[in-house]
């Protein structure tokens, strides 16, 4: 099994930062942590869970939503089991639940989009942000 424990959430005013940070332990830790993509997602109660961003295994791609893209910065350290979320000039309508997953071993250095490219899945951190 997979465990991921994201950590950072909470309530911010518009045009502030947050950093997310998302912990893997079990069979996603140690040296096989290192061929497991990684992607952050969010939802919002009584919407579909999106998209946000994703990194491969090497760090070598990451691919973010349009939504997103230019404000958030997806990163990972591999010795640390850990995947990072930096998310700068943030506005009300980035309000939402923000889940870490993960998927693995893989054969290649992909990044993955879709909620059904994913095995295992965090219990998620709330990100609030006042207008």
């Amino acid at each position: 099994q997979v465990q991921l424990i994201e950590s950072g959430g909470g309530t911010v005013q518009a045009g502030g930062s947050l950093r997310l940070s998302c912990e893997a332990s079990g069979r996603a830790s140690g040296r096989t942590f290192a061929s497991y993509a990684m992607g952050w997602f969010r939802q919002d109660p009584g919407k579909e869970r999106e998209f946000v961003a994703t990194i491969s295994w090497s760090s070598k791609s990451t691919y973010y939503a349009d939504s997103v893209k230019g404000r958030f910065t997806i990163a990972r350290d591999n010795a640390k089991n850990t995947v990072y979320l930096q998310m700068n000039s943030l506005k009300p309508e980035d309000t939402a639940v923000y889940y870490c997953a993960t998927v693995g071993p893989l054969l290649f250095d992909a990044t993955l989009k879709t909620v059904d490219d994913y095995d295992y899945w965090g219990q998620g951190t709330r990100v609030t942000v006042s207008s």
